[in-house]
């Protein structure tokens, strides 16, 4: 099987003397045996968070969009710095499940199955604020041409924000399949394993009748190829659209032709950051360590070091323009000699330290091959990339051309509240997802066994030296 071969020099993808039987055991053992503790007090905690957070979304419909911290000068805040952040987070999930599966990656298959379920969970998140935006929640069907009472109401197809509906609905739609369709081999491994009815009624209708047939893993394949075709120009499309929000504007600061390419690289950026922030945290308590590597993660932090140069040169390029344009104007846009040094000194700081100074440590190699400090750094990324945010909607919007609309953004205990909310809200459903679903594709881990298991790679070395 030449064509099969790996060469020994590359570090297995599979560590520790696995058999394929082993591989079934560990990834079905979290799900099979009881919860332990550390998850029991992480679901409350997450529970806490969400019932208070929609506690607050309520409050919101309930009295309006006053609750929050807005004004008559800054009409967004905390509520679309969220919702591009969490669209952001969700990038990550279908690159590596798409782009790197028509790429032939072998590394994705112990991380793509949580990257996909990132995916949906924080698509999820940023749909929560449009919505609650819409002010009147319940009329929110009016944003689709649906056949109505009142005629040809029609939604107007030049707003950015409609665009974001339609981009955000298909992305949702196509990860949802991607990330099913990948699950059924698994659900079928479950069900054959399930020890009470109920489970095994549950598994079955799950697995849609698969029984392992090569006519089922060809049909299986093939569709794999065909959604990571259709993804991948979704990968690009959506964060695309979602910077058009401000790119078709008129608002100095926004109306620029580099946010497009920014802001896709920016949410693979931070998207990537929250899958290793997810991963190490799934590696550790459902004890995987021989399946996500320190090979995966330092692969990941390369991808890291990669976006974060792409988003380096997009800040430098906007803060050169801000200095070099000599307007007024412009110098107090989020990326801008006046930002460094205005009112919001704060945030454009932490946004250059968070996104720029700290994730340059991933140069290092030992730093990269850490866990602690990755964990640490993709935290920070995360909370940088949310500043980054936060800066080109309130810093942009805080200084209009009258010297007299100028103001500042506090936000009130609703912001908070609702942001927080959905944080636990995103923390319930991955918790959910990890004790019910396999957290890795162990069908696509087995069919790399032979090339990528430590055991096997070391007597391919022996026989090839």
């Amino acid at each position: 099987m030449s064509g099969h071969y790996e060469a020994p020099i590359r570090e297995p993808l599979i560590i520790g003397h696995k058999t394929y039987h082993d591989i079934t055991e560990d990834i079905a053992r979290p799900i099979e045996e009881r919860a332990g503790k550390l998850w029991w007090v992480s679901l409350y905690a997450a529970l806490v968070l969400f019932i208070y957070g929609f506690g607050c979304i309520a409050y919101t419909i309930g009295t309006g969009i006053g609750a929050w911290g807005l004004n008559r000068t800054i009409n967004w805040g905390w509520d679309i710095t969220n919702f591009v952040w969490w669209v952001g987070i969700g990038h990550a999930g279908t690159l590596i499940s798409a782009v790197l599966l028509l790429f032939r990656q072998r590394w994705r298959m112990s991380v793509n199955r949580s990257a996909e379920a990132m995916t949906i969970f924080a698509v999820v998140q940023a749909a929560i604020f449009p919505v609650i935006h819409m002010g009147r929640v319940w009329v929110g069907y009016w944003v689709f041409p649906l056949p109505n009472q009142f005629g040809s109401l029609w939604g107007n197809f030049n707003s950015p924000l409609l665009w974001d509906v339609f981009a955000i609905s298909t992305y949702f739609s196509v990860s949802t399949v991607f990330w099913f369709m990948g699950l059924i081999p698994d659900f079928a491994m479950i069900r054959d394993r399930a020890k009470t009815p109920w489970t095994k009624k549950i598994y079955t209708f799950l697995a849609f009748g698969w029984g392992g047939k090569a006519k089922h893993w060809q049909r299986f394949e093939e569709l794999s190829l065909v959604l990571a075709g259709l993804a991948t120009p979704l990968v690009f499309s959506v964060h695309t659209t979602v910077s058009f929000d401000f790119a078709t504007s008129v608002i100095k600061g926004w109306h620029s032709t580099i946010y497009p390419p920014y802001f896709v690289a920016g949410a693979i950026f931070s998207g990537f950051a929250m899958v290793q922030t997810l991963l190490l945290i799934a590696r550790k308590v459902c004890h995987l360590e021989d399946y996500i590597t320190m090979y995966h993660i330092e692969i990941m932090n390369i991808v890291i070091i990669l976006t974060g140069g792409m988003v380096t040169v997009a800040y430098a390029t906007e803060y050169f323009i801000g200095w070099y344009s000599g307007s007024r104007y412009e110098d107090f846009t989020y990326l801008s000699p006046g930002a460094a040094t205005g009112p919001y000194w704060w945030a454009f700081w932490s946004l250059i330290i968070c996104n720029l100074v700290i994730p340059a440590l991933f140069w290092f190699k030992r730093v990269r091959t850490n866990i602690l400090a990755t964990f640490i750094i993709a935290l920070i990324i995360n909370i940088g990339m949310w500043f980054e945010r936060f800066d080109i909607i309130v810093i942009n919007l805080s200084r209009d051309y009258l010297p007299g609309s100028w103001t500042m953004f506090k936000p009130t205990i609703i912001d908070v509240g609702v942001y927080l909310g959905t944080i636990g809200f995103f923390s319930v459903l991955f918790l959910l997802y990890a004790r019910t679903f396999p957290v890795i594709a162990q069908a696509e881990l087995k069919s790399i066994l032979k090339i990528s298991g430590e055991t096997y790679k070391a007597k391919e070395g022996d026989e090839h030296h």
